[in-house]
């Protein structure tokens, strides 16, 4: 790196943690935009990388064709199944390839072998290995849920997966989670991202990922964890008791919801428990999930108001009903929403619509994310000035949207890293609140000199990003050329003076790249 490059960089940092901690304005007039054929404005370049994860060229091309409501409309009924080279891709993952009963069967076969061997060093060895083998699942995971990121055509839906997964987070290092991490994401968070609330909140409630991470698999009768009911009631649907959706619940109300969950947990060996004749039709199991009559409280409860009859798993059928109806759920969640996609404190009237769609159309998510989407107030950000901040998993994924546009990129361990590196690791959450999304929690002066020295990895083409796990190269790379027809089309009329100024005294392709990946620009939708 040349003298000359150091001192533009060492400018672009200061200027930009000053411009991240509340100096900056970057500004664009109001543009409702997006008519078919039109040309896109600033408006309508906004509103396509909120609703994707950073335009590509595909992209551009298609929403100038369509304009925004037919290319939104698509987006929301793209189908959950993957395709073409995507799909051979995830395919090939080992998570493919065996289903979470299969993996956490072998898993628990493997732990009891290894618990009869006597010799120590066997015994360590063998551990060590089952413990990589559970390194190699989480990776294989962190994969696939970044090619799709990267590549798939839904991006709403894989935003939408990245969103709940958020909402819905478990922690990778807990218990059994990381052995059925994958078929919790495909099947209960991404199927559901884009369908009905109540149908996405079952998936979670009987998910064996959320029934350990927050111990409810060992809730029973006479030993009752709530600590499920709780995170179930203030971080996935109601929010805080007497907090601004306008929930009311008791700690009563925990106490009888942790009631109602007994009894829900995770398939102990594959076979079903042993039960009294009277006790046998209420038992339910779906793969590794299952309701154990024996473990679940049966006395009668109260719970939002609303009494709860002694019918074993019905009695939790009624509680999400009862949940992912309530009001407070449909400000709560149309909020979230609104403050991810739109603006870190969003517009208040436009929750309220949100909410309103929520609760007509019985917890649509399509229906909500359609009145956020094409609401004026998306339009209204672009010209305040206040676009959203990106968080490390949209900062990268759009930096490789962008520098690798067309083309696949072989190795994902670079970008699983900077996301680690960035502090967020993708299902490394320890807490079930799942990473921010406002701005103040990204925005540190250390975060960004991380992100400056991802961005010049990036821009110099030396990442490793078309090398293999061998360590050999799978592809011809060299520095991306980032001077493309997405960059006039896309990012050139959102860039501010100073980033065009220090981007005119660039040397090289690679610090002209560089620069830009490390702009302040960059940093927003």
């Amino acid at each position: 790196m040349t003298f000359g490059f150091t001192r533009l960089m060492s400018a672009l940092v200061s200027g930009s943690v000053a411009c991240l901690l509340g100096a900056c304005a970057l500004g664009g007039d109001a543009q409702t935009g997006g008519a078919p054929g039109a040309a896109l404005k600033p408006a309508d370049l906004h509103w396509l990388n909120s609703v994707t994860f950073g335009a590509n060229q595909a992209s551009i091309d298609h929403l100038r064709k369509v304009g925004r409501e037919r290319f939104l409309d698509e987006q929301l009924k793209a189908p959950a199944t993957d395709t073409g080279e995507l799909a051979a891709a995830i395919g090939a993952l080992s998570i493919s390839r065996q289903s979470a009963e299969q993996r956490l069967l072998a898993v628990r076969a493997e732990q009891q072998r290894i618990n009869t061997l006597t010799d120590p060093d066997e015994k360590q060895k063998a551990s060590q290995a089952l413990g990589r083998t559970g390194n190699d699942v989480l990776i294989d995971t962190s994969r696939r849920h970044l090619l799709r990121a990267l590549y798939s055509p839904a991006q709403l839906r894989e935003q939408m997966t990245w969103f709940w997964m958020n909402h819905f987070s478990v922690h990778s290092g807990k218990g059994t989670v990381r052995w059925v991490l994958a078929d919790y994401e495909d099947k209960a968070v991404r199927a559901h991202a884009l369908g009905r609330f109540r149908d996405l909140l079952m998936a979670t409630v009987t998910s064996p990922a959320m029934l350990d991470y927050l111990d409810n698999a060992q809730s029973a009768v006479n030993r009752i964890n709530e600590n499920y009911a709780r995170e179930l009631m203030e971080l996935h649907t109601l929010g805080v008791s007497g907090g601004p959706s306008g929930s009311r619940y008791t700690q009563q109300d925990v106490q009888e919801l942790a009631r109602i969950l007994t009894g829900l947990g995770v398939s102990a060996g594959g076979q079903p428990p042993k039960l009294p004749p009277q006790k046998q039709a209420l038992y339910r199991a779906n793969g590794l999930f299952e309701f154990n009559p024996n473990r679940h409280d049966f006395g009668p409860k109260v719970f939002l108001g609303r009494r709860i009859e002694p019918t074993g798993f019905h009695e939790v059928e009624q509680a999400v009903d009862l949940l992912s109806r309530d009001p407070a759920t449909a400000r709560f969640i149309s909020y979230k929403l609104a403050a991810y996609f739109v603006a870190d404190t969003p517009p208040p009237a436009l929750v309220d619509r949100m909410a309103g769609t929520f609760a007509h159309s019985d917890g649509d998510i399509a229906a909500v994310l359609r009145t956020m989407f094409l609401s004026p107030e998306m339009n209204a950000t672009e010209a305040s000035g206040t676009r959203k901040f990106k968080d490390p998993m949209r900062f990268v994924v759009s930096s490789l949207r962008l520098a690798y546009d067309g083309r696949t990129v072989a190795n994902l361990r670079p970008a699983i890293n900077w996301l680690n590196q960035l502090g967020e690791p993708l299902y490394g959450r320890i807490t079930p609140d799942g990473y921010p999304a406002a701005e103040s929690a990204w925005a540190s002066s250390g975060q960004m000199v991380k992100r400056f020295e991802i961005a010049r990895t990036i821009g110099s083409g030396q990442a490793g990003l078309f090398t293999g796990d061998d360590g050999k190269p799978a592809a011809q790379a060299g520095f991306p050329l980032l001077s493309n027809r997405v960059f006039f089309d896309s990012i050139e009329p959102m860039l501010g003076p100073a980033t065009r100024h220090a981007m005119a005294q660039a040397t090289s392709q690679a610090e002209w790249n560089t620069i830009l990946l490390s702009s302040p620009d960059w940093m927003q939708d």
